[in-house]
């Protein structure tokens, strides 16, 4: 059989599977185990199936998800992130738009010490809000900003989609999350200018109010106590892996106990908000690592079926530049994030994507910062991204889908505007990279 048909007729049972609603991990397998009868010889390819599953998983390097997991998790349920956004509050001005400056603001700060768009998105709706609600912001300025800052988690150290994506590419893992840190920046940069210059045109959107003066002494202290301590979880979790003083997983590990002394020093001993945190770790990280174990036997059935070399060969035949087969790529994934999750996504499309990327000639941690932007796009893509049926849960009562599309869409373009920069100017995400020790 042609190597395209197989391609065609391996991912169109996939689709339907994931269409049927069948779990995404378990709709792997049962690809998995009908591509291992037909390739690997039938009860043998089973046993070779099991030794991938394993492999997949027993591996040194995906030991910062889940500890960059349970950072995001037990900082959203400790209660510290409020106080932050009230201390980063106390030093804003009369800016335009100042409440969503705030939002994006409080959504970076967040990002770098959660890996979870979900979270972020949660924690910044809840707090702002009820207040920009309050002070006669629109909906434009309510649930836009979050939207885009919320998803900045996997963009911004500790990334747990940036660690599964190295892995999966067998890319280096702190080269990955050190490169996606200028293009977050980039990204919230945008945003702001593109808050600020809104605010200037339609000031009805975000109107101006009067504000309690705050002694400047007051804000040193509030910023002392609750945002220098974050900085220092962040020295932590990228300082040392920068400086090469510890690896990854070593870095994961000092982030994530600094969180929990944070949180006894803040709270003392919560046990609630510990025993939830870990619950729900140990939850995201099976189903993160169930939905891996398929994809890698899935990418090596494709190898194994010819598949990926014929896709390689036709790719590298073509008579176009290799960037045009970049931004064909790019596309592809866009269209799938109108309905698929990230996670999914890089599970399906890497086993294909890798190989074009090395024929190419390609800087893998360039085409992975580009792709991650593409995920966090996912993330807030109409009419099925994750963070736009969070944001509902915690948006105004009337609030409806339509108004959260409308909101979120000029922080697409913003997402676009970034990653068309990243691929016009690569040092930006190979730069910091470049310097690592």
């Amino acid at each position: 059989m042609e190597w395209w048909i197989v391609l065609i007729v391996i991912l169109l049972c996939l689709m339907f599977l994931f269409i049927s609603g069948l779990p995404v991990a378990f709709s792997f397998l049962f690809i998995n185990i009908i591509g291992v009868y037909v390739f690997w010889g039938g009860e043998a390819g089973l046993s070779q199936l099991i030794r991938s599953i394993y492999r997949s998983v027993a591996t040194f390097s995906l030991l910062p998800v889940p500890l960059f997991v349970l950072m995001g998790e037990i900082m959203f349920r400790s209660g510290i992130a409020p106080k932050m956004m009230d201390t980063l509050d106390k030093w804003l001005g009369r800016i335009p738009g100042r409440l969503s400056l705030l939002a994006v603001g409080g959504g970076t700060l967040f990002a770098t010490l959660s890996g979870s768009a979900m979270a972020g998105c949660a924690m910044l709706g809840s707090v702002l809000v009820p207040e920009m609600q309050k002070r006669g912001y629109r909906k434009p300025m309510t649930l836009g900003p979050i939207l885009g800052s919320g998803g900045l988690a996997i963009m911004i150290p500790p990334s747990a989609l940036g660690v599964l994506w190295a892995s999966l590419s067998r890319v280096s893992v702190g080269g990955i999350l050190v490169a996606i840190i200028l293009p977050g920046i980039l990204m919230a940069i945008l945003y702001t200018a593109y808050i600020v210059i809104r605010s200037i045109i339609q000031p009805e959107l975000a109107p101006p109010y009067d504000l309690m003066p705050s002694p400047f002494f007051e804000k040193i202290v509030l910023t002392c106590k609750y945002v220098l301590p974050l900085g220092f979880i962040v020295f932590l979790v990228i300082g040392l892996m920068f400086l090469g003083i510890a690896t990854p997983t070593e870095s994961a590990a000092l982030g994530a106990l600094g969180c929990f002394v944070l949180v006894f020093l803040y709270r003392g001993w919560d046990w609630d908000a510990i025993s939830s945190s870990l619950s729900n770790t140990i939850k995201i990280t099976v189903m993160m690592f169930m939905i891996m174990t398929g994809a890698m036997a899935f990418s090596q059935i494709l190898a194994f079926s010819g598949a990926s070399s014929g896709l390689v060969k036709l790719a590298s035949g073509l008579d176009l530049h290799p960037i045009t087969i970049l931004i064909f790529m790019q596309i592809i994934l866009i269209f799938m994030g109108t309905f698929m999750e990230p996670l999914t996504i890089m599970m399906v499309t890497l086993p294909v994507y890798m190989p074009l990327v090395e024929s190419l000639g390609f800087n893998p941690l360039w085409f992975g910062t580009i792709m991650l932007i593409n995920m966090e796009m996912a993330t807030t893509t109409p009419p099925f991204g994750l963070v736009l049926f969070v944001m509902k849960g915690v948006a105004p009562e009337g609030t409806t889908m339509e108004d959260i599309y409308g909101a979120g869409l000029p922080f697409l373009i913003c997402d676009a505007v970034a990653m068309a920069t990243v691929m016009a100017f690569p040092s930006l995400a190979l730069y910091l990279p470049g310097l690592m020790k």
